[in-house]
This record gives structure tokens, C-alpha cells and sequence, in this order.
């Protein structure tokens, strides 16, 4: 456990230690500061907003909503007619069709809101055409995306009536941040094992040697070392004479381990790499990171931790350092990292203690509950990207979270309930503004004080914006979780039955909802229902938040600064810290303690009494 500990520690350590040169770096361009990337990509910026007609002017939140949503609404467009015609596009290596309507809106939905969901899988159902136009091209505008509107609700905090310029912030986060990360990182995964190639896929003979014809009878079977295809010799160092079967028959190929197998591959690396430093999750193989050809090593897990979890820190420091409020920044990074690290233990400490169901029969592993887990990782490994994939709302997983225990699924869930530890790229972090709002409010009704937040009076319209954006999340995964059992709809895609069903559909709406794209893996998504029902979810989980919040950044940038008093609430104490987080995990609790209860906590108390089901 001490070994386990330390691992976790050391990784959470590297993250801070990034994320702060990040943020200071993004913080330089968006605040207009020279980077050393500027002699670079200048040109390719100006040349891009000449080809595109693109002018520089500040926008007002009206005016970059609607760049934002326009934006979006064509890359959406793009990315289902190439999901369609990609049977009639080059580079199909394998041949694959056109995908099937409702999946292409499904996936079209996904891909362009962060989210990453996968009804499919990405090896037997894309060319590489789709991987590379559909899959990795909105990786980096959805991210992008969110990303200006990050920094553009942060400039509204700052008393900025001026946004920004949506299509320069979109440009400047893909030209000055994601691209020349993913350049390089590319290169480091193609070093550690991740294929980048154009070769279609690979049909290989498996390690026990080609599929070789049944023997009729054990009296007659090829002499060990002898090949069951010419093509393959038997080595010379114990070949031996093949046996007589010149009287018997030759049978059928054996249904055993050996034979030939066909291996998916392509330009993984170039997905791989946007995958995380977007936030996007996803992935080229259906087994997502679990796959060796994603993530073939111990320090791929780890690397692809820090790239997921590097920008979402970093825009934290960031705010410090644009708004010029480093306390209040430390106050909301410490909050949330006080709630990933509760977290955390609560999902490692449920790994490790295992199924006592399995404990009694002296099966269990001494590592804990080892199901679904890959043991090049371990428990410490697996817990920490269970924990941050959900926190950082990136969807990438190395293990199945359909086989976690019940107390290591309610980390993943709480977390996609909450929003709130970091999220992914800016509209992660807008979400938790939404719950400083509502602290303010509610903690200045308590004590008698005018809510105030950086300056501005937080009045009955900045109120209702939050409090309408919080509710949109329980909204969208209560309502669609209950019309699914209620109509009966779809319920044969529940691979498990009782509460671990209950709890696959609930996750998929949570994962849908909060943008985070990680599936619990035990349903099967790919139904004109689940399908169609994701897909709205997603883009309402996506746009809906993000306008309310920037017109909430909006209204607070036209209001007249207040000074300081006696009477202000401090929102840079930690008391305000404590008081944070309470209200964060009440809110939070009182609106999604009971489906915990009828999902992960019912099936965690029937477990511990010894019962299955």
C-alpha cells in the first residue's frame, strides 16, 4: 500500500509542477503577452483569418455565442456527412461502410461537444479518413471550443464587457497550445510503442503458431514441433518426423488458441495524443487505453494522466493571474483538490479491499479487485486514472469501470454528478463558478450580507443563471434514466440485472450530461434509443451551460465595481474554502443521494451482506 501511495503522490506532484508553468504561459496568450511560439504561428494565424475573412474586433457575449454556436453547428454537419459517405472516401484501407444514421448522429454529437462517447468501436466501424477528419479533427476544435469559453467567461469575471474574439481564441488555443503539445507528445508515444501508420490492418499467425488441422485420434497427432503449415517451418531445434496419416482423413481446423489473427492498427499515436491533452477521451480501439497499442506501458499510463489533467490545473493559475487574484485562485484550487484527493482514497480504498464475496472462497487477489484491470498498471495506476478521468471530464479509461467495486464506481460517479474537481478545459471550470455563485448566495442569506463575488453585487439575474445551469445536469441524466426503465426501452442492452444494471443506464446518461464520454461498459449503447437519447443529452449537456454562463459573465461584466467593506464576504479565505465545498457536496448529495442509493450503494450493501445478484 506504502509502494501504492507513494506512486499516486509522486504523479499529483508532477501534475502541480506542470500546471503551473502552463498556466502561466496560457495566461501570456491570452492576455495578448509575446510567447516564443508567436514568430512561429503568427503567419499561419494571419493567413487563416484573411482565407477566412475573420475580424479581429472584440465580441460581447451575445456576439460570441453565437460565433461559438455557428462554429460548432458546421463542424457537426461535417463530421456526419463524412461519417456517411466515408464508404466513397480515400483512405479505407479496410473497406468499411457507411455508418448507420442515428450511430453517425450519435457519434457527430459526441465528438464536436468533448464528449467522446463510443458506440462503436473505432477498429471495425471507421476508415482512417473518419479517424483522422470526424474523430481527431473536432478533438481539437471542441477543446478549443471550451477553451474559449473558459477564458472568455474569465475576462467577463474580470469586469471585461468585451469577451474576446471567439474565432481568435479558438485559433490561438489550437495553434498556441494543443498543436504544438500534440506534435511533440506524438513523437514520445510513437517512441514508447503507439503505431502511427497508413497500412491497413495486419493478419498474423499467434503466438502458438499457425491454425493447424485436428488430429483424428491422439494416436496419429503431428509430433510436437511440427508445423501445421508449410509456410511456417517447425524450428530446427525440435523438429521431428511428422507422424503416418496417410490413413485417416484430415479434419477439420481445430477451435483452439492457434490460428491466424487479424491486428487493427493505424495513425494511433495522432489520436492518442489530442485525446488527452484535450480532455477528450475516446479512443482508436474499442478497449479505449486498456489497449497495448494505446497505452503499452506503465509510463504511458502516466503520461497520459499528466496530459489530461495538465490544462484543466492550469487554467486555475491562470485566472490568478489574468483576473490578478492569486489568492482566490489557491483558494479554488485548493477546494478542489481537497475534493480529487477524497476521492481518490474512496476508489482506491474500495479497489483494494476487493469482494469479500471472493475474500471467503480465497480467491481475491492481494492487490484487491483485480476484475477488469490490467495488471501492468495496478491498482494504484488504475485508481488514479478512474479518479482523474472523471475529475478532468476526459473519458479516456484503462480499466473496465464496469468492474469496479461499488464504492470505486461512486468516485466516478460523484465526480460526473459535481463537475466541479477541475473539469475538463474552461467549461469545467465555468461549472464550478456556478457553485461559488450559489454559496454566496446562500451563505449571504444565512449572515445578512449582500452577495458580493470580485467586486460585483450577485443580484436575483445572476442567481437564477446558475441556479438554471445547475439544474440542466440532474435533469438530463433523471429524466432520460427514468423514461428508459418506466417505457421499458431498449432494456436488453443491460448486460447485468438488479442495481449494476440500474447503474449501467444512470452511468451513461451521467457520462452523456457531464461531457465526459468513459462508459461503465456493461450496457450496449449502439440502439436507436441510446443512440438518439445520448446524442440530445450530449448537446444540451454542452451548449446549454456554456451560453447561461457566459451571458452570467456578461451581466457581471456591465455591473459598477463595489468596494470593499467591513460587511463583504472574503471569497478568498479558507473559510470560504470550507464553506465551498460543504455547500458543493450538499447540493450535490441532496439532489443524487437516491439514485446512488438504488444503483452503486444497494449493490455495495448486498455485497457486504454476502448476497449476488
Amino acid at each position: 500500500m506504502a509502494i501504492d501511495i507513494l506512486q499516486m503522490a509522486v504523479v499529483l506532484a508532477l501534475l502541480v509542477l506542470l500546471a503551473v508553468p502552463v498556466g502561466r504561459y496560457m495566461a501570456a496568450v491570452f492576455t495578448g503577452g509575446r510567447t516564443w511560439l508567436d514568430p512561429v504561428f503568427d503567419p499561419f494565424d494571419n493567413a487563416i483569418y484573411r482565407l477566412s475573412g475573420i475580424r479581429k474586433e472584440p465580441q460581447r457575449w451575445p456576439a460570441y455565442v453565437r460565433a461559438m454556436l455557428l462554429t460548432n453547428l458546421v463542424m457537426f454537419l461535417m463530421i456526419l456527412a463524412i461519417l456517411e459517405l466515408q464508404h466513397l472516401l480515400p483512405l479505407n484501407p479496410d473497406g468499411m461502410g457507411f455508418v448507420n444514421p442515428l450511430l453517425a448522429f450519435n457519434t457527430a454529437a459526441s465528438f464536436i461537444t468533448n464528449t467522446n462517447w463510443q458506440n462503436y468501436g473505432g477498429e471495425s466501424t471507421l476508415s482512417y479518413f473518419s479517424q483522422m477528419f470526424a474523430i481527431i479533427f473536432p478533438m481539437f476544435t471542441s477543446a478549443a471550443t471550451g477553451l474559449a469559453c473558459g477564458v472568455a467567461f474569465i475576462r467577463g469575471l474580470g469586469g471585461s464587457v468585451d469577451l474576446g474574439n471567439f474565432y481568435v481564441d479558438l485559433t490561438r488555443s489550437i495553434t498556441r497550445i494543443l498543436l504544438p503539445a500534440a506534435l511533440i507528445i506524438s513523437v514520445v508515444l510513437v517512441g514508447l510503442g503507439v503505431p502511427a501508420t497508413f497500412s491497413g490492418a495486419e493478419t498474423v499467425n499467434t503466438l502458438n503458431g499457425p491454425l493447424a488441422a485436428a488430429p483424428a485420434s491422439t494416436d496419429n497427432a503431428p509430433a510436437p514441433g511440427s508445423a501445421g503449415n508449410a509456410s511456417v517451418p517447425a524450428s530446427a531445434d525440435n523438429a521431428s518426423p511428422p507422424a503416418d496419416t496417410s490413413s485417416t482423413p484430415e479434419a477439420p481446423p481445430s477451435a483452439t488458441s492457434q490460428g491466424l489473427q487479424t491486428i487493427a492498427r493505424g495513425p494511433v499515436a495522432a489520436l492518442e495524443t489530442i485525446k488527452e491533452l484535450g480532455t477528450n477521451g475516446g479512443g482508436w480501439f474499442n478497449a479505449n487505453s486498456a489497449h497495448p497499442f494505446e497505452n503499452p506501458r506503465p509510463i504511458t499510463n502516466v503520461l497520459e494522466f499528466l496530459m489530461f489533467g495538465t490544462i484543466p490545473v492550469a487554467i486555475i493559475f491562470m485566472l490568478g493571474i489574468m483576473l490578478k487574484r492569486q489568492k482566490q485562485a489557491l483558494v479554488f484550487f485548493g477546494v478542489m483538490a481537497v475534493l480529487l484527493l477524497a476521492f481518490l482514497a474512496l476508489c482506491y480504498a474500495g479497489e483494494k479491499h476487493g469482494n469479500p464475496l471472493l475474500t471467503a472462497q480465497g480467491l481475491n487477489s492481494a492487490q484487491g479487485n483485480m476484475e477488469g484491470k490490467e495488471q501492468r498498471f495496478g491498482q494504484a495506476q488504475t485508481a488514479l486514472i478512474a479518479t482523474g478521468t472523471t475529475a478532468f471530464t476526459t473519458g479516456m479509461v484503462d480499466a473496465s469501470h464496469d468492474s469496479m467495486t461499488p464504492l470505486g464506481s461512486i468516485t466516478t460517479f460523484s465526480q460526473m454528478f459535481l463537475q466541479a474537481v477541475f473539469g475538463g478545459k474552461g467549461v469545467g471550470f465555468i461549472t464550478f463558478i456556478v457553485f461559488v455563485i450559489l454559496t454566496i448566495f446562500l451563505t449571504g442569506l444565512m449572515v445578512g450580507r449582500t452577495p458580493e463575488f470580485l467586486g460585483k453585487k450577485i443580484e436575483a439575474h445572476e442567481v437564477q443563471l446558475a441556479a438554471f445551469t445547475f439544474l440542466v445536469h440532474p435533469l438530463l441524466i433523471l429524466v432520460p434514466t427514468a423514461i428508459t426503465f418506466a417505457l421499458k426501452l431498449d432494456l436488453s442492452s443491460i448486460l447485468n440485472p438488479g442495481p449494476h444494471g440500474f447503474s449501467e443506464v444512470l452511468y451513461a446518461y451521467t457520462s452523456a450530461s457531464a461531457n465526459n464520454g468513459s462508459a461503465f461498459a456493461g450496457l450496449t449503447g449502439n440502439t436507436p434509443w441510446f443512440n438518439a437519447s445520448l446524442g440530445v443529452v450530449m448537446l444540451v449537456g454542452r451548449y446549454v451551460p456554456i451560453v447561461l454562463m457566459l451571458a452570467l459573465a456578461g451581466s457581471l461584466a456591465a455591473k459598477k465595481a463595489v468596494a470593499v467593506t467591513v460587511g463583504t464576504m472574503r471569497t478568498d479565505s479558507l473559510l470560504f474554502a470550507g464553506i465551498l465545498t460543504g455547500t458543493i457536496l450538499v447540493i450535490v448529495l441532496l439532489t443524487f443521494f437516491p439514485v446512488l442509493a438504488i444503483g452503486p450503494i444497494a449493490e455495495h450493501l448486498a455485497m457486504e451482506a454476502g448476497k449476488t445478484f
